[in-house]
């Protein structure tokens, strides 16, 4: 499918159109008592199904974005995850909206890629894009909830080492397989768990957060891949993420900056393209009983970021 159109408008607000129905195949209906949380998914798609997700000039996106409520985001085309040629969608919004947005791609992949006479291809997997960090309350002790997540689910649900040989990168990939049903039952499950992490709530970023690198795990800046326009592109990258800020925020106030479920320090990472960070209880700016606040991006979104953090805590320190 053509790309064309696919990095302009991936990250618009949906324009409301409405192209095609969703699949007929539904995941289970989430439990009432879901709270309204925002949070965010991360997942690989080849070159071929991010195409079939932006749709022609970005329709496909829009409509889903449209149904769901949620937002959409991709990679570009010479982004991809390390070690794979695989690009990341990053689904962003309260918790059912997301789910509802991940339902529509994994339908539409699942029809146009996937599906052979007599059911579902048992290569259709997802891979979810999980900091390492976060996995520990995925797995549980002794694989207690990674046990209980597969027994719910009836899905396949594996987690790959971290791979040390990419510089920056963090993240490990949560595989799920079976059926639709299974897989969205399963991915339901883990992003109630992730939702409760507020290290996962913070770490929300760009959908492409790492140096960009070539097969060998070469910078393109430094093996010629991808031409100027591109070698700029990943240096920029590079000096964008390499500005760093840690302001103090008093203890007492932390609570206006993360909001109920982590949703303001999401919106103002969002917003701003900052990525924050909040150190833990006891960690205070030397000297002060200030929290550290590290706020990482441009200098540009440090500035946004700051700004809207102190926006957030000003009223209640002139009381």
């Amino acid at each position: 499918m053509s790309m064309e159109g696919a990095d302009s408008g991936f990250a618009a607000s949906a324009d409301g159109s409405q192209n095609q129905s969703p699949s007929p195949r539904k995941s289970p209906p989430s439990p009432p008592d879901h709270e309204e949380k925002t949070t965010h998914i991360k997942f690989l798609l080849s070159n071929a199904e991010a195409g079939s997700v932006i749709g022609k000039g970005g329709s496909t996106i829009n409509d889903f974005q449209t149904q769901s409520g949620a937002r959409i985001q991709l990679s570009r085309n010479f982004e991809f995850f390390p070690g794979t040629s695989d690009r990341i969608v990053m689904v962003s919004g309260l918790i059912d909206d997301v789910l509802k947005a991940v339902d529509l791609i994994l339908s539409k992949l699942l029809d146009e890629f996937y599906v052979e006479e007599g059911g579902e291809d048992p290569r259709f997997k997802v891979r979810l894009v999980v900091p390492n960090g976060c996995c520990g309350g995925i797995i549980g002790k002794g694989g207690s909830i990674i046990k209980s997540l597969i027994e719910d689910s009836h899905a396949g649900i594996k987690i790959s080492p971290l791979d040390n040989s990419y510089p920056g990168l963090y993240d490990r990939l949560v595989t799920v397989n079976g059926t639709l049903r299974e897989q969205m039952r399963a991915i339901e499950l883990i992003l109630l768990k992730l939702a409760e992490d507020l290290h996962y709530v913070q770490s929300v970023s760009a959908p492409f957060p790492y140096p960009v690198v070539g097969y060998n795990g070469m910078n393109y800046a430094s093996n010629g891949v991808g031409g100027k326009f591109q070698n700029a592109r990943s240096q920029n990258k590079q000096e964008e993420r390499s500005n760093s800020v840690t302001i103090g925020v008093a203890d007492e106030h932390i609570g206006l900056v993360v909001g109920r479920g982590g949703r303001n320090i999401f919106e103002i990472s969002q917003l701003s393209g900052a990525r924050i960070k909040i150190s833990e209880r006891g960690d205070f700016m030397s000297g002060t009983s200030d929290r550290k606040v590290t706020i990482t991006g441009s200098q540009r979104a440090i500035r946004a970021a700051e700004a809207m953090i102190s926006q957030k805590v000003s009223p209640v320190s002139e009381r």
